[in-house]
């Protein structure tokens, strides 16, 4: 009696010990090493260790501890298809599917053979669907004192035992919020052992402790990563507020830096036009002294206040272009010219100035007869031309060369202006079309100019629907090429409407002779329908605008409009559930439908956009753009 009083104390002592090392840490490879070092003491087993399932080493095949003599075959885990752990014989169906392996093992002495990172393969075993239930317990066991009598029926599980030298053994499953995590295997390999129930008492203790200690381990493991993602999240949102306080700075730098540049800009000219007109108001005042002055000298005296005063009204007009063309106000006057022509215009406008400095500026069109006619906005497209042109007299020296390219791809205009310049330098060209941006300030003072034309260019061109590219190499010259698609002519009459309608925000009143199209538009977003709005109004058009399509399917039957213009992407009701209504309704099917969609979205030729609705639109809204598919849709 005494003797097991004894050995109970001593149990509980050592208990005691081993819990209190477990929860001394709440790092669960400390935790994990710790258990099986020192219940494998106490039970004096030849080896103990842990199988934890969905778990992969990051050792590559064939680096295990196994030792020589074991089958390769099987300890490729990292090659196989997924291996089951199934140390007590009879677990496998429980985790098929799975994957795991022996992730720690305290062993007697080094003559025992060394099971870590094992993961059994699933060929000797049969699916027992009962062993599921029993291992998802807690403290579901299982005591086998002799492998060769308990597994005599099976030669092949029972090879694959005596393969890793097993004799007896204890298995206990660990299961953390009812989800089985792994099992705390005891090994004898040897000889058989009757196992205690002292023994198995212990174990299943042990096993309760781990349970508990690898949960509030994985609870720590979680509020760390919380820790570590908000840290992180706190030193981007930082670094973005940062970036935003640079870009910001950099912004009213630029801003200040314009606003220095534009005074400059202006006084210069204006201080030519008052200077000399001062000079020919006294001369004039005195009829003598006027008398005195050569008519060649009055003639360029005039000269350059007219010249002054054409910069003046070149700086205003691109300040204002760049203003409407940002706020969406400017519409596209669609007409059709020749190219040749356009390009014999510009090359004669810029003879002279090319002249004066001495730069050899010629012209290289690459047009067939039957390409010439083109449909854009001519005023647009002479607008690009010119700044480009500008540009390149400018910053190319003298004896230097400005060459204008045009050619016709399919309906493609593409423009080419090439110079001998300066060039542009690599670390600058990333700000070339942005606005307030001329390079540096040494370009500033020695080219003067406000950084506005290559800015208003850009918008220019993707009005058009098209794009500017450029290269440039420092000391040697740039390249810009421009390309323009050709744009659908609209009729006389949309003609007509849109230039005497043009900026005005009032409804126009309808006439027997000539009727308004009347449009609703399904847009949550109040920027795009205002903006969509005011394009056309200003070109003659009644807009009706409704937020909710719900609300918007009773009144498109009863106002039956031209047209119906909505969002793909609407809250709480989406544009397809809309479109396919309209189309399935005798009372609206007949009704054309322009759909918005966002510019990411890529459209197949099987999509709702192509088979169920009229045209479509892509965000950001264009006004030409948006303007000729209204136009098509009336035709």
């Amino acid at each position: 009696m005494d003797k097991a009083l004894y050995q109970q104390l001593e149990q509980e002592r050592l208990l005691n010990q081993v819990t209190s090392q477990i929860r001394q840490s709440l790092e669960l490879s400390v935790i994990l090493s710790t258990a099986v070092e020192r219940l494998q003491q106490y039970l004096q087993v030849d080896r103990l260790l842990i199988y934890q399932f969905d778990f992969q080493w990051s050792v590559p095949p064939g680096e295990c501890s196994l030792e020589p003599g074991w089958d390769v075959e099987e300890r490729e885990y990292e090659t196989r298809p997924t291996r089951m752990a199934n140390f007590s014989g009879e677990f496998l169906a429980s985790q098929k599917g799975n994957r795991g392996c022996v992730t720690y093992e305290a062993r007697s002495s080094e003559k025992v053979l060394s099971v870590l990172h094992l993961s059994e393969a699933d060929s000797c075993f049969f699916e027992t669907p009962e062993a599921q239930a029993k291992y998802q317990k807690s403290h579901a066991s299982l005591i086998i004192q002799d492998v060769e009598k308990t597994y005599a029926y099976s030669s092949c599980f029972l090879q694959f035992l005596r393969r890793i030298q097993v004799r007896a053994k204890v298995v206990f499953s660990i299961v953390i919020q009812e989800k089985l995590w792994g099992l705390l295997i005891a090994h004898q390999c040897h000889q058989p052992r009757e196992w205690t129930d002292n023994e198995t008492k212990f174990m299943a203790q042990v096993t309760e402790h781990l349970s508990i200690a690898i949960y509030q381990a994985q609870l720590y493991t979680q509020l760390q990563q919380q820790k570590h993602t908000l840290e992180r999240r706190v030193t981007e949102r930082t670094q973005a507020l940062h970036d935003a306080l640079l870009a910001a700075q950099s912004a009213n730098r630029a801003k200040s830096e314009f606003l220095a540049t534009m005074s400059h800009e202006l006084r210069t000219p204006l201080t030519c036009v008052i200077g000399i007109s001062a000079t020919l108001l006294r001369l004039y005042s005195n009829g003598a002294g006027i008398k005195q002055l050569p008519i060649e000298k009055q003639q360029e005296y005039l000269k350059r206040i007219h010249d002054s005063g054409e910069h003046l009204l070149e700086l205003i007009n691109d300040i204002l272009e760049l203003s409407q063309v940002e706020s969406g106000k400017t519409v596209l006057q669609i007409s059709e010219f020749y190219l040749s022509k356009l390009a014999q215009h510009c090359l004669t406008s810029f003879r002279e100035r090319a002249q004066s400095k001495k730069v050899l500026l010629s012209g290289d069109i690459q047009i067939q007869p039957h390409q010439d006619r083109f449909i854009a906005d001519q005023r647009r497209v002479k607008q690009i031309l010119f700044n480009l042109l500008s540009n390149a007299i400018k910053f190319t020296p003298e004896t230097g060369q400005v060459t204008l390219r045009i050619r016709v791809d399919g309906n493609t205009a593409i423009f080419q202006i090439q110079d001998t310049g300066i060039g542009i330098p690599q670390e600058q060209q990333p700000l070339l079309f942005e606005k307030f941006q001329q390079l540096d300030s040494s370009y500033r003072r020695q080219y003067g100019g406000t950084g506005l034309g290559l800015a208003l260019t850009k918008q220019l061109v993707e009005l058009h629907g098209g794009v500017i590219k450029f290269t440039s190499t420092e000391r040697v010259g740039s390249t810009f090429t421009v390309h323009i698609p050709g744009q659908p002519l609209p009729s006389l009459n949309t003609q007509q409407r849109v230039k005497n309608s043009a900026f005005k925000t009032s409804l126009p009143t309808t006439s027997t002779n000539n009727p308004v199209g009347r449009f609703i538009l399904i847009e949550n977003d109040e920027e795009i329908a205002t903006l969509i709005c005011e394009i056309l109004t200003a070109a003659g058009y009644q807009v009706v605008w409704l937020v909710e399509g719900l609300t918007a399917l009773g009144q498109i039957e009863l106002l039956q409009p031209t047209a119906v213009i909505v969002d793909m992407h609407l809250p709480g009701q989406d544009g397809y559930e809309i479109i396919r209504y309209l189309k399935n309704n005798t009372a609206t099917q007949d009704i054309k439908i322009l759909a918005i969609t966002n510019n990411s979205e890529s459209i197949d030729s099987e999509s709702v956009l192509v088979t169920e609705v009229d045209d479509f639109i892509t965000k950001p809204i264009q006004p030409n753009q948006l303007l000729n598919k209204i136009i098509s849709l009336e035709l």
